[in-house]
């Protein structure tokens, strides 16, 4: 119901557009569709008699719905394809309703709009008690969700708990593409696993958090305390890797395969971490 709205160009993130998105614009004259979109909803024009002007960049026509246009369109405008595809949009059904068809774009646009870049995936830290996330790209948002391996029920007599959270991150920009994932393992090995008792129904038990990431094969672990043995089995007790914990991160290169699970052992505590 813009009806001041004459002209518009749709940006090449749009994959959809949705039912009567720009209906009742009567003052639309022209419009330009990227290749990005892969479906075009009911009456999305609707009323849009005054349109004169659709350019399609889309190689391949996408799906549309009927009443996406009004009549009086398919035969007074004209619809402008990309080099090559006219007889495409002609078996198209829909598409091929329009009387006048023409390869090439009328405000000289033919250079195809740049792909959107994708988010850096991001990196995953941990420090006094903090989980921190940061991605390279300007002004992405970074989305995580985290799961307790803790969070158990069932029957028995005993159940083996090993204060290890899960940590998944992507991150997001208005105009790019999500990021690939990033993991994490994190984990609180005991330092003196001795209780000095109980206080207030809390037992308190030394314990050191260690952040542990598998990704491409490589596996890279913060936070062991520097000089501890750490060696990387295969799920079959194979070892894999080896190196002595640094100060800083500890990078162990293995040949473990994407989706591999590798038994990381710092000191005598053990943890089971998934490659990504």
């Amino acid at each position: 119901m813009c009806t001041s709205l004459s002209s518009v160009t749709i940006p090449n993130s749009v994959t959809y557009i949705g039912e009567g998105a720009f209906g009742g614009c009567s003052g639309l004259t022209s419009v330009t569709i990227p290749n990005s979109v892969t479906y075009i909803g009911r009456g999305v024009f609707e009323s849009c008699t005054g349109l004169t002007s659709i350019i399609s960049k889309m190689e391949n026509p996408c799906r549309i719905s009927d009443g996406c246009f009004p009549k009086d369109v398919f035969y007074n405008s004209t619809l402008y394809v990309p080099q090559g595809t006219t007889e495409k949009y002609k078996k198209t059904e829909y598409w091929n309703k329009f009387l006048f068809i023409e390869e090439g774009d009328p405000s000289g646009g033919d250079t195809p709009e740049p792909e959107p870049q994708k988010c850096s995936k991001p990196s995953i830290s941990y420090k006094n008690g903090q989980l921190t996330f940061n991605c390279a790209t300007e002004g992405a948002t970074c989305y995580y969700s985290i799961t307790d391996s803790d969070i158990k029920s069932g029957g028995g007599d005993k159940v083996d708990l090993t204060v290890t959270y899960h940590v998944s991150v992507y991150a997001a920009k208005q105009g790019c593409y999500n990021s690939d994932e990033a993991t994490a393992t994190l984990c609180w090995i005991d330092i003196d696993p001795k209780m000095e008792g109980i206080e207030n129904d809390v037992a308190n038990v030394k314990a050191m958090p260690v952040l542990i990431q598998g990704d491409d094969g490589v596996l890279r672990i913060t936070g062991a305390p520097e000089g501890t043995a750490i060696n990387v089995y295969e799920i079959g007790g194979q070892l894999v890797g080896s190196a002595k914990a640094s100060s800083d991160t500890t990078v162990i290169p293995t040949t473990l395969p994407q989706g591999s699970i590798a038994i990381v052992k710092i000191g005598d505590k053990a943890v089971k971490v998934l490659m990504k």
